[in-house]
Formats: structure tokens, C-alpha cells, sequence
């Protein structure tokens, strides 16, 4: 296995996959397994189902995960990358409570878009520990991610925004509060968009022409109008409305060149701080971008209230 030294250092699949050991705790693996051209047992990752069993025995092996599926077509993500943004935040709440990792259901997280994956709760509560409301505009998704809940006997908080254009408005009870929000973004501005980003990705890694998604999407999950940059200026806007109600507001951002509008965006809402964290997973570069209302030293107290 190689070591993937761009993961965060405490994410657990820095030394790849395993396959031994995942096929061992999901048997159903081993027929998905092949060799690459250099010997190496790997999967297929333009098969979706390949990839689907992959992320089972994943979740299973590393995040005590017993069940874990989703309807055809909705968005199955690669767990190392959903990893990692998880560890950079818990770095971040460090960063606030003198560099101490924040665990236990004390510390509070609002999951935008949390899909029928439910992924970073499920990857945040095994971590941490930390206590997940998951928001999605989807029935279907909400109720996929509840079944999920109940089968693993898991407390995450599920709810439904009924209102298209809102993104924490309906969501955030009034005197709520939350440590950390976290949101994957529909990246593109269109499904054609969207299908070309994934011709560009097939090119790039010698796959040459495909229309397979190996990682599937419904269409609220791959793209909005206006694309990322519209979604999250959105939720800049509406931030603002919960400047007291949340000690970071983040976001991922999928192009490097969105951050010089992000900025001009966050200056104008007058934040008090805001931090761009780089992450990496073999050659792909990805980022989140967070911001506050809420000065250093309120921080710190918003933390230590959380730690008694």
C-alpha cells in the first residue's frame, strides 16, 4: 500500500486501502477486487457498485458502520477526501480551545446537505464523537438517512428544509447554537456542467471517454444555478441572520479560483475572521473555506462552555 502523505494525519486511510482487512469485515468485496498493470489489488472505480461496496466495508471496518446503502443515482462519496475535512475542522475548534481536539456530544455540528450518505455525520460522530444535525432539501434523502440512523442506533438529527433558496433560514431553531457548520456545495452551474467535469476527470486519468459518474449525484447534488460560487454567497448572506448562533461557518470550495470573489463576498458581511484550509488526496487539491462573526476571545469561551 502506498502512503497517501497528503491526507490529514490522523485520517485512518493514509496508508490506502487495505483490501485484506476490508474483505475480511465485507466478504461481498472481494468479487469487485482486480489487479492494477503493477500487481496491486484494487476496484474498478468506474463501476458504481464497485465503489458503493468499497465505501460499505469502509465505513464498516474503520467507523463501526454496520449498515450503510443508498438508492441508485444518489451521490456515493470517496470516504478519504469526506475524511479529511472532517480532521481539518476539528483542527480548526482546536485552534479556539487551546489546541485541544473537541470530542463528546457537547460539541455541536450542522451538516448542509447531508444527502442520503449521511457520510460526515457518520464519519464525525465515530471520530469525535460530536453531536450532528443533518439538513437536506431531499425527502428521500432525509428518509434514506434516517433508516441508516436506526439501523446503526445512531442520534443524528434529521431535518428537512422545505424552501429551495433557503440554506440555514427554517433550519437553525432560534436559540440554537452550533460549533461548527460544514456544507458540500452542488459544485456545477448545470447538469452539462456537471457531465463535462466528469469527461475532463475520466481524460485526465488516462480513462479516456466515458458518461459513467462513479460517484452518482442527483441533480440537486451536483449542481444549482450559478454554481458553488452562487450557493455559497448565499450562505454568506444568510449567515449574517446567525452571526450569534454559530462559532464557524465553512463550506468546501472546488475551484481555487472562487476564493478572490469568496473574500470580497465575507469583507462586505463584515466577518470577523476567515480561514482557508488546503487539502489533498493523491493529485486532486481541495479546500474549505470558514469564516466567523465571533472574536477570539468569545471563542474561547464558547468552547470552554462546551467542555464542561
Amino acid at each position: 500500500m502506498d502512503t497517501k502523505t497528503k491526507l490529514h494525519p490522523r485520517n485512518q486511510h493514509r496508508e490506502g486501502y487495505d483490501f485484506g482487512r476490508l474483505v475480511a469485515q465485507l466478504p461481498k468485496l472481494e468479487a469487485f477486487t482486480i489487479s492494477n498493470p503493477v500487481g496491486q489489488i484494487t476496484i474498478d472505480f468506474q463501476d458504481v457498485w464497485a465503489v458503493r461496496v468499497l465505501n460499505q466495508a469502509l465505513l464498516k471496518t474503520y467507523y463501526n458502520i454496520n449498515y450503510w446503502d443508498i438508492p441508485a443515482n444518489y451521490l456515493c462519496p470517496p470516504i478519504p477526501g469526506r475524511v479529511d475535512y472532517i480532521h481539518y475542522l476539528a483542527d480548526l475548534l482546536a485552534s479556539d480551545n487551546n489546541q485541544e481536539i473537541p470530542r463528546g456530544r457537547n460539541f455541536k455540528a450542522l451538516d448542509i446537505g447531508t444527502g442520503a450518505n449521511l457520510v460526515y455525520p457518520l464519519i464525525g460522530q465515530s471520530e469525535y464523537g460530536w453531536h450532528f444535525t443533518g439538513v437536506d432539501i431531499d425527502p428521500t434523502a432525509i428518509k434514506v438517512a434516517q433508516h441508516i440512523c436506526q439501523f446503526n442506533e445512531l442520534e443524528i438529527d434529521l431535518r428537512q428544509q422545505n424552501i429551495r433558496e433557503n440554506i440555514f433560514r427554517g433550519v437553525i431553531k432560534p436559540h440554537e447554537t452550533f460549533h461548527i457548520t460544514l456544507c458540500n456545495p452542488p459544485f456545477h452551474a448545470s447538469i452539462e456542467n456537471a457531465n463535462k467535469a466528469t469527461q475532463r476527470k475520466w481524460r485526465n486519468l488516462g480513462k479516456g471517454q466515458s458518461k459513467k459518474l462513479n460517484f452518482g449525484g442527483q441533480n440537486t447534488e451536483l449542481f444549482c444555478p450559478g454554481g458553488e460560487i452562487k450557493f455559497i454567497a448565499s450562505m454568506v448572506e444568510q449567515s449574517i441572520e446567525f452571526a450569534d448562533q454559530c462559532l464557524w461557518f465553512s463550506s468546501l470550495v472546488s475551484k481555487k479560483d472562487n476564493l478572490k470573489p469568496l473574500h470580497k463576498i465575507l469583507r462586505k458581511a463584515k466577518v470577523t475572521d476567515v480561514k482557508v484550509v488546503k487539502m489533498a488526496q493523491g493529485q486532486k487539491v481541495s479546500r474549505f473555506i470558514a469564516w466567523t462573526y465571533i472574536k477570539k476571545s468569545q471563542r474561547r469561551l464558547y468552547m470552554k462552555r462546551a467542555n464542561k
